[in-house]
């Protein structure tokens, strides 16, 4: 299962955003890194590298490799509507990225965790592909002997954000995704034009 391993602190600071949730180290050191850290003259970034770096942003925040990645603008470009929306959409509908969403997991790589061990089931199947892409009207569950997981309660109970294209029951801790988000309800801060930009190159 190809996903990133490295460390997920200095990726953050890059980006100058904690895109991969909650991190004290961040916190503590919000600039870029490198030896000379916030000393270092850092010249106009040229459209190239604005490009890119908005490209490595969406897939760090989604966990997705190079050759996931472009699969999926390969499949944004061949659908109706506008590419670049479509391609976050895509992004949103993985399954890892859904059970984040619903707050089964503090994180997305958490989450990603939770699918590949068997923990959760799509339309009362359990479901171990992290990129599993959701249809409209697709339950999420969790099975039901891992209901009494702790990481999975524990979350729960830290998680408050309601999103529009989810329901989730906490009681019988099962959602539905209802539909695929619009732009506006998908609040990571990426500018897709640039991502298409990029692979229209």
């Amino acid at each position: 299962m190809a996903r990133y391993t490295g460390p997920k602190t200095k990726i953050a600071r890059k980006f100058g955003e904690p895109i991969f949730g909650e991190d004290k180290s961040f916190d503590k050191k919000n600039y870029p890194p490198g030896q000379h850290g916030n000393n270092r003259r850092r010249g106009k970034k040229s459209e190239y590298a604005v490009q890119l770096m908005e490209k490595q942003k969406a897939k760090y925040t989604y966990g997705i490799l190079e050759k996931q990645f472009r699969n999926l603008f390969k499949k944004a470009t061949a659908s109706d509507g506008i590419t670049g929306e479509v391609l976050l959409q895509l992004c949103e509908s993985r399954l890892d990225n859904v059970v984040y969403r619903m707050g089964l997991s503090p994180s997305r790589s958490g989450a990603r965790q939770l699918v590949s061990h068997r923990h959760i089931k799509v339309n009362d199947r359990v479901t171990n592909i992290p990129s599993f892409q959701l249809k409209a009207g697709d339950i999420v569950s969790v099975r039901e002997k891992s209901k009494s997981l702790k990481a999975i309660n524990d979350s729960l109970s830290n998680s408050s954000t309601i999103y529009e294209w989810i329901t989730f029951n906490s009681d019988t801790k099962s959602g539905t995704f209802v539909s695929a988000p619009a732009r506006i309800q998908i609040p990571e801060k990426i500018n897709e034009q640039f991502i298409v930009e990029l692979y229209s190159k």
